[in-house]
């Protein structure tokens, strides 16, 4: 006899659904008189073999010599013990990279300890916890941050050094984790710290991408390149395999509906692929506590067809398995092909579809009812990519839980809050009707069923707002819906507005035209309370304690109170502010700057082979590249100076002010006039830095393949940084923040962030230019219909277009497409901004000629920062969006 498989089952949904509790979400079970029982064996030979933490705790009784003695022994004990057994090596054939893995190894001991202490600890309490779902978490490295939160900085020092080697060397072995491409990803991990640092209950939930977003390359002729990223080539010691956590998740198939007005439904058939869980620990700083990022792997649920193989089918033989791969094999694929936008969509829900499987798995160990998830599990969606989390969830309460329609939809509408990013009406995500129905046919359904009374179709909007038809096709879940022929698309900004709790927008400008623009009707119909905002912040741990130790250090002595202090809050720098007048605080603070010039200077002579020069004015500009951002902008007053030092006698140049530019950023693999700027900026440089009447008055500098380690060499460096965004465009920015953080003065338009930041500092510590937004739209409209050439309205940018287009920089008319965007049109509003951005620029040049002013400018920025720490961020998410509370673990 043997176990038979009825084929026929194959693909069907196993009911009912079984929630099985794993080794992450154990709770302990009691006996009668309400003690815990152990589960296994002895407990006390369980004990006896616990890990203790390398901090010397269980030495507490002896000399604090010896115990800081043990504390390195312990330290290098667990390094060796990992070289052994861990990675199979001798010293004899030990190099910096598999030091580097020890070192990390031994650090993560410590993260699991604290880790699994957490987890049992929250699974105790049962209270609430909050989930981030963010479709980029970007990073940076690790063990650096590992080892400054744990407080083992100065013990792994010293006990590598013991070893042979040097910390910092090992340190620059790890590379950066390819999980995020720009400020949404690295706003999610400034996130993640700080609720681990605030010892809230927050997890992550993101994708395992294999080869991240691209790493970028520079042609000889100065185009980007794309490149897979293999960051996880050498393993990763960071992330730990969860093979007891696996989820099936499908496509495609077919959705049958019942037929008894109950809204639910049976979707089978299909391809089913498996979401396995990569655990990324979070530590706080300056606490045990101890969060989580767990990251989805695609896998195929059956990777190889052996009958097709046997046949001589040898690529369908391994179709299956590809396919699944593919799912988080890249960041953001292209999606200018019908592949790739299927892609994106297969993304979107795998991720989402496995979090809200494992979000329920955990709240259902907590043995409550369906109906009080709210009460227990906040939902956070980190702009528009996980809104395909509403319809899953209710695909799940109706076809699993049997929960009827209107019971469904209020849990799902208590449970999930919005983040949006953008103003930008292109940039809200739409699906195609077609393609969802095509990739996931019964949350199609379900999306007609929600559109049916809860909005459009259309009686409650009609009853308050009789007669409306404009709003009530702009209002429309549905684009097109009302008319034949044109293309029909799921607007999901519009669905995250009908199916969350509350939305949020990430700066006050922006929030305003949340709900005064994109999502006004929206605002008229549910009322301002579900719109609100939440300005962004920045960790200051990264931000400041680790990429600028010296000024970290130079804080804590003048302030006089402990780094822990004022590192959990940042209001505390305002202290500063008695020292702003001190001439030897002054010249220690502008020593300190000196060094990290020094450094961006030393990264820039190895990695480029260009010399920089550290006296001169530092001026950066590292974002993703898009059109709105104003990149463009930038180099084009670079070429405007450029031509000014030109025409100049050489007395005359040696009375300016000399500055170096730097850029670095991304443009995404399709998107043609960014990689033009990419190739502009490039190009100009290589003139530029060899001309000898100018190069020693004029760099350029184009850092390629951007991350957040380069962000932490250039930030420190910089005197000022550009935020030249047109305004009312840049949702608020985060890079704004680090720069001032660091004592880096900001250059900007007043839009996002730019002007919370100087209410903050005082509007003479900052220098804006350029329209205001209440004058975009009126601008945007003169240039539609009544056109005025650039050479009248800027004869100086025109000078600038037209010796670009006479292959000043070479490539002759390459650059057409892109300059064509300013003489045609001009979005982005570059002829009306530019004189007024060289009227800035020459304001700097002015302001800098003063050095000691600068440096009490550059120590009030930073005294005034307080405001925008991610902690603040992340209390007010905690206690005005998700009611959670702090809890620490012992």
């Amino acid at each position: 006899m043997t176990s038979i498989l009825d084929p026929t089952t194959i693909g069907k949904p196993k009911r009912p659904r079984r929630h099985v509790r794993t080794l992450t979400g154990y709770i302990p079970e009691k006996d009668d008189s309400g003690k815990e029982k152990w589960p296994r064996g002895d407990e006390e030979v369980w004990k006896d073999g616990y890990r203790s933490l390398d901090t010397g705790k269980i030495l507490a009784l002896v000399g604090p010599h010896f115990r800081s003695h043990q504390d390195v022994r312990s330290i290098t004990r667990s390094f060796v013990n990992h070289v052994q057994t861990s990675l199979a090596r001798q010293v004899y054939s030990l190099d910096d990279l598999g030091a580097y893995q020890a070192t990390a190894l031994s650090a993560r001991d410590n993260l699991l300890i604290n880790w699994n202490d957490t987890q049992l600890h929250m699974n105790r309490k049962g209270g609430k916890r909050a989930y981030y779902l963010s479709l980029e978490f970007l990073m940076g490295r690790a063990l650096d941050n590992a080892l400054l939160n744990l407080g083992l900085k100065d013990k792994f020092q010293e006990g590598v050094d013991k070893l042979g080697f040097n910390l910092e060397d090992l340190l620059a072995k790890e590379r950066d984790a390819g999980l995020g491409n720009g400020g949404l990803g690295r706003l999610a991990a400034c996130y993640l710290d700080s609720s681990a640092s605030q010892e809230l209950p927050v997890w992550g939930y993101g994708l395992r991408y294999k080869y991240g977003i691209f790493q970028q390359l520079i042609s000889p002729n100065g185009e980007q390149l794309e490149a897979p990223d293999p960051w996880l080539e050498n393993s990763n010691p960071w992330e730990l395999p969860r093979i007891d956590v696996t989820y099936e998740v499908r496509f495609h198939g077919e959705a049958d509906r019942y037929h008894d007005g109950s809204g639910r439904g049976v979707w089978h058939g299909g391809q089913e692929v498996l979401a396995v869980a990569y655990d990324v620990m979070i530590p706080g700083y300056d606490t045990r506590n101890t969060n989580n990022l767990r990251l989805w792997e695609s896998k195929p649920k059956r990777g190889f067809d052996l009958n097709s193989f046997n046949a001589g089918n040898y690529e369908h033989a391994v179709e299956s398995s590809n396919s699944a791969a593919a799912i988080t094999s890249v960041l953001y694929p292209n999606d200018h092909t019908t592949f790739g936008k299927e892609l994106r969509l297969k993304q979107q829900y795998f991720w989402t579809a496995a979090s809200l499987a494992d979000i329920l798995r955990r709240f259902k160990n907590l043995g409550r009812p369906i109906t009080e998830l709210s009460d227990y599990v906040a939902i956070q969606l980190n702009d528009t990519h996980p809104t395909l989390a509403i319809p899953e969830l209710m695909r799940i309460l109706l076809d699993e839980e049997d929960l009827p329609w209107e019971t469904a939809w209020k849990v799902v509408t208590e449970t999930f809050f919005f983040t949006n990013h953008t103003v930008l009406p292109e940039a809200l995500e739409k699906w195609p009707v077609p393609l969802i129905e095509h990739l996931l046919p019964r949350h199609m359904q379900i999306i007609f069923d929600i559109v049916s009374p809860c909005l459009l179709r259309g009686e409650p909007v009609e009853r308050m707002f009789p007669g409306d038809r404009d709003r009530l096709a702009r209002m429309s879940l549905i684009e097109g819906e009302c008319v034949e022929g044109v293309p029909k698309n799921i607007r999901m900004a519009h669905l995250a507005c009908i199916g969350f709790r509350k939305v949020n927008g990430v700066a006050e400008l922006h929030s305003e035209l949340v709900r005064t623009t994109i999502l006004k009707d929206f605002v008229d119909y549910f009322g301002v309370s579900k719109f609100g905002n939440v300005t962004n912040g920045v960790t200051p741990r990264r931000w400041l304690d680790q990429c600028n130790p010296s000024l970290s250090e130079l804080i804590t002595d003048t302030l006089k109170i402990p780094k822990s202090e004022w590192l959990k809050d940042l209001s505390k720098l305002e202290g500063l502010l008695d020292y702003v007048e001190d001439e030897d605080f002054q010249a220690a603070w502008a020593s300190v700057k000196q060094a990290n010039k020094e450094r961006l200077a030393h990264y820039v002579q190895v990695t480029l082979g260009l010399k920089v020069d550290t006296n001169a004015l530092f001026d950066v500009q590292i974002k993703r590249l898009h059109e709105y951002k104003r990149q463009t902008l930038n180099i084009l007053g670079v070429v405007h100076r450029y031509l000014t030092l030109k025409a100049m006698k050489p007395e005359e140049r040696k009375k300016v002010i000399p500055r170096n530019v730097f850029f670095a950023g991304k443009a995404a693999p399709g998107y043609y006039i960014a990689k033009l700027t990419i190739r502009l900026i490039v190009n100009v440089a290589r003139v530029v830095n060899d001309d000898p009447d100018t190069k020693d008055y004029l760099r350029v500098f184009f850092l390629p393949d951007y991350s957040v380690t380069l962000a932490e060499v250039l930030i420190p460096a910089s005197d000022i940084s550009q935020h030249i965004s047109t305004a009312g465009t840049e949702a608020s920015g985060t890079s704004n923040m680090k720069f001032c953080l660091n004592g880096g003065l900001l250059l900007g338009t007043v839009d996002g962030a730019n002007i919370e930041i100087a209410e903050e500092v005082g509007s003479d510590n900052v220098f804006f230019f350029g329209n205001l937004t209440p004058d975009v739209e009126d601008l945007r409209y003169q240039h539609m219909y009544h056109p005025v050439p650039v050479e009248q309205k800027s004869p100086a940018l025109a000078i600038v277009l037209d010796v670009i287009s006479k292959g000043m920089f070479g490539d002759d008319n390459v650059y057409e497409p892109l300059l064509n965007t300013i003489r045609q049109g001009d979005h982005y509003l570059l002829t009306d901004d530019f004189d007024s951005y060289i009227a800035a620029l020459d304001m700097v040049d002015e302001a800098y000629n003063d050095r000691t002013e600068w440096i009490k400018k550059s120590i009030r920025t930073t005294a005034k920062m307080g405001k925008f720490s991610s902690d603040r961020a992340i209390q007010d998410y905690a206690q005005e969006y998700w009611n959670i509370e702090s809890t620490k673990v012992e």
